[in-house]
């Protein structure tokens, strides 16, 4: 009976240890970018943001992201430039439809609000580590999570070496991940 009751309770308990499976609204996030072009910030953003997100803000452990965005999507507001960063020199959208992001761990900053995220971004097929830190804000039906990162456009093979257009860009993440697990309304 105690072997019983001991199956039973680590299948419960186990249970409730999962994570809640999200996924990313499209309509509601943003995934913007701002770079120095001529010594004049620069900025755009992507669309297509689809993919899951495990949460759990009492079991990080067992949370993850996996998501991309379309690459094909690249808004500046002038048409021109966003034809040009399609090309294969910088996003090459024909050959490498999706930026990705795998995590592979997160780590609590000590509250249910901020935590650093550690995973491999993907773009134009070259993966590199990176971490940053994110702040998670229940929402209804689901969470809103908020971060922001830098990195070298030439790590990615994103445009050649340039006097007018800076290596360093940064990234600021708005999504909104609603509970794949609560009836539609």
């Amino acid at each position: 009976m105690k072997q019983l009751f001991s199956i039973l309770s680590a299948l419960v308990l186990g249970g409730v240890a999962e994570a809640q499976h999200y996924i990313p609204v499209d309509e509601t996030s943003s995934i913007v970018f701002a770079i120095k072009s001529f010594g004049i910030n620069t900025s755009g953003s992507f669309k297509g943001l689809k993919g899951t997100i495990a949460f759990e803000p009492e079991n990080i452990f067992s949370s993850s992201f996996n998501v991309n965005v379309d690459a094909k999507t690249i808004s500046t507001s002038i048409t021109a430039r966003d034809n040009h960063l399609k090309n294969e020199e910088y996003f090459d959208v024909m050959k490498f439809p999706l930026i990705s992001f795998v995590s592979s761990k997160l780590i609590s900053k000590g509250d249910k609000k901020n935590y650093i995220v550690e995973g491999k971004l993907m773009i134009k097929g070259i993966v590199k580590e990176i971490s940053f830190p994110f702040v998670v804000e229940e929402q209804p039906n689901g969470f809103l999570f908020t971060g922001s990162f830098s990195l070298n456009r030439k790590d990615f093979t994103v445009g050649k070496s340039s006097l007018m257009l800076s290596d360093k860009l940064n990234v600021s993440l708005k999504v909104f991940a609603k509970n794949i697990n609560q009836p539609k309304s």
